[in-house]
């Protein structure tokens, strides 16, 4: 460290496809943030970059889903976040975009060089492809059947019901999985990145070079190298990112893998030429050995960063390293995984508005519970925990008492120090290595340990408040009394320093309490940071104490989501019974145990709050039978079903999806054009005679 004159820290780009939440901050955000903030104490030179990803297969998604252009959404998707980052206090230089016209050019620009120094190689391989829509299809817009567990609607890079890392090749009967066209395979020509080639420099610079790299990382790398690297595709068949600038690249755009990265070095260019007279030249930042270069990731993305990213500048030749990236594991919710799709999680955006003016609190729990070496869990219940039992009654509960007391006894200015006692003595031996054990902590993004050392600060001056009793000192000694909130005083003004790269929103309150300047990194451990006769600024609670009631609130919403997951689930499952999904190998006598009989459609209607429920309701010759079923986008008038006589299987059991209980399945084929249709007879039949 000693050899680096600056520091250069950035975060991965969060993708403009919907709002930041906790397991982003956790992961990447907030230690980022504790990191910078303790350098620039330190009085380092150092540059915080971040911004939003906004290529890439997700974006396209969310904008076809909800009807708009890709850049209405990612405009809406960048400010929301940025102003999101803002109002939590982390502290970037800037937080840039990858659809600015510098990022464009620069990647661009990037592409063209290591392409003109034959740094990667062309290839034609069969990729698939939607003759419907006229598109290649990304892996995560494949479903098909699960090989291993045999799920239907398993994606193209995951089952999620086993949890197997798929290949859309592997999976049985692939097909669109937003439109539920059958696939085929068609050659497609790009261009690779060998990393194959920078197999032999990688496992020296990694595994010999960077043993000091968190195990996850560490063990990560050396997973991939063991296994062999191969070429990576730098350009995709979409109609939306970054052209590729080469003659015979029409309708390819370079790979969000290989254009995010970059943004890196595009943002810091943007910034330094806004603002050369503070950063300087952004080359500096890149191309100087003298410049320490961190990665704050979260694991999904340590082979970017760790192998890819560093390959893409080994290619260059020109740019320094990562010196380091401390990847974080993943943070869950309520015992299970944060997922976007399924609204699971808790959205920094919504928190700010739910608990105004409390940004340190979720800071502190998730700094608390940070998933540094293995997956880690956050609960209301633990955050309600922390908040009342640590924040509110160990730190607000010290700084409170000595500052109330100091106005209480000494008109709300610094008393004098008398004479110490070996009491005192002894507390001031306690807390006179945190200056050092912090760095230390800090230095090696050790930061949830680092926070617990901070707050083992406050245990000791909440101790030695308790323990000394200075409201009953002043009856009888009230020199004696000085000296015990002098020293309390004293800790209560450390701990503005300590916890500002952690809590810097209760920090800036607290010191504005005791009328400090700004937090001095040098000065900490010092009993003389508030001198005698000082006075002190309007005192008020540092933290509030969370009522059972609002923390009831969030689990409230919780719970409904969950139930609204469940009856998605259940529709989902529906949807995903497709005829190009159905097993090709049945056997007859599995075959046969299905009941299929005849009905006549009596009413049908569609499902409220659900585009692909259709709600049957059928004379199956017995009585009346409600049946839902996926195809209502094929339908767009269901009233054309009534009266019509269908086929449905009998003896499924019965399953609730949406509030509703269906009984049965209702038979449908894909016609010509792709759209599922209802099985019907040519002829009138007798309700409920068995097909066989």
């Amino acid at each position: 460290m000693n050899n680096f004159k600056r520091t250069l820290v950035t975060t991965a780009l969060p993708y403009a496809n919907g709002p930041v939440h906790i397991g982003h901050l956790a992961g990447v955000y907030v230690p980022a943030d504790i990191y910078v903030r303790y350098l620039r104490l330190r009085g380092r030179d150092v540059l915080f970059i971040g911004g939003s990803d906004e290529h890439g297969v997700p974006v396209t998604i969310r904008a076809r889903k909800e009807g708009i252009t890709t850049q209405q959404v990612v405009d809406r998707y960048h400010e929301l976040i940025k102003s999101s980052f803002e109002r939590f206090g982390i502290s970037f230089d800037i937080y840039s975009r990858t659809t600015s016209a510098i990022h464009h050019q620069f990647a661009s620009d990037y592409f063209r060089k290591l392409y003109e120094d034959g740094k990667f190689i062309e290839q034609t391989t069969e990729q698939f492809y939607d003759p419907e829509t006229g598109h290649f299809l990304t892996d995560r817009n494949i479903k098909g059947e699960c090989p291993r567990c045999h799920a239907a609607g398993a994606y193209g890079d995951q089952c999620e019901k086993c949890g197997s890392t798929l290949s859309p090749d592997e999976l049985i009967n692939p097909y669109n999985a937003e439109t539920g066209n059958p696939l085929q395979k068609r050659p497609t020509s790009h261009w690779y990145l060998p990393l194959d080639q920078y197999q032999q420099w990688l496992e020296k610079w990694i595994l010999e070079e960077h043993k000091e790299w968190r195990p996850n990382v560490y063990g990560q790398c050396k997973s991939w190298l063991d296994g062999g690297l191969r070429p990576r595709a730098v350009t995709r068949d979409l109609d939306w990112g970054i052209p590729v600038p080469v003659e015979g690249a029409d309708g390819k755009v370079l790979y969000v893998w290989f254009d995010a990265p970059i943004g890196y070095i595009s943002n810091t260019k943007e910034l330094c030429d806004a603002r050369p007279e503070q950063f300087g030249n952004w080359e500096t930042w890149w191309k100087d050995s003298s410049t320490r270069l961190i990665h704050f990731i979260g694991k999904d993305n340590i082979v970017f960063h760790c192998i890819v990213f560093p390959s893409m500048l080994k290619a260059d030749g020109s740019y320094i390293l990562p010196d380091n990236v401390p990847s974080n594991e993943f943070l869950n919710l309520e015992g299970d995984k944060i997922s976007t799709s399924r609204n699971w999680a808790v959205w920094l955006n919504e928190y700010l508005d739910d608990f105004p003016g409390k940004q340190d609190v979720l800071r502190y729990v998730l700094t608390a519970n940070a998933p540094e070496t293995k997956d880690n869990d956050f609960t209301w219940a633990d955050f309600q925990a922390r908040n009342n039992n640590e924040l509110v009654a160990i730190y607000g509960n010290f700084v409170n008492r000595a500052l109330v007391l100091t106005q209480k006894y000494f008109e709300g200015k610094v008393p004098a120090r008398g004479e110490l006692n070996d009491y005192d003595r002894a507390t001031i031996e306690e807390f006179k290595n945190v200056k050092t054990q912090l760095e230390e902590l800090l230095e090696n993004f050790r930061f949830r340990d680092a926070q617990k050392e901070a707050m083992n600060l406050a245990r000791i001056g909440n101790k030695y408040l308790a323990d000394t009793e200075p409201w009953k000192l002043a009856k009888t000694d009230i020199a004696r009394t000085g000296t015990v909130l002098n020293l309390s005083l004293q800790i209560a003004a450390n701990l503005a320093t300590a916890f500002e790269p952690f809590l810097p929103f209760s920090s800036a309150k607290l010191r504005e309490m005791l009328c400090m300047d700004a937090a001095n990194w040098d000065t900490l451990g010092s009993l003389n940071l508030l001198t005698e006769g000082h006075a002190l600024g309007t005192v008020s609670l540092l933290f509030e104490k969370l009522e059972d009631s609002v923390i009831q609130g969030q689990l409230d919403r919780l719970a409904r989501i969950k139930k609204e997951n469940e009856e998605k689930a259940k529709e989902e499952e529906l949807k995903n019974w497709h005829p190009a999904a159905i097993k090709t190998d049945t056997t007859i006598d599995e075959f046969d145990k299905i009941d299929i009989r005849v009905a006549t459609v009596l009413d049908c209607q569609p499902v409220k709050k659900s585009e692909r429920l259709l709600q049957f309701t059928l004379d199956d010759g017995v009585g009346q039978r409600t049946i839902l079923s996926g195809i209502a986008q094929s339908y767009p008038d269901p009233s054309v079903l009534v009266g019509k006589q269908v086929l449905f299987i009998a003896n499924f059991p019965p399953r609730k999806m949406m509030g509703i209980e269906s009984n049965g399945m209702i038979l449908s084929a894909v016609n010509a054009d792709g759209k599922l249709v209802v099985t019907t007879v040519s002829k009138d039949v007798k309700n409920g005679v068995q097909v066989g």
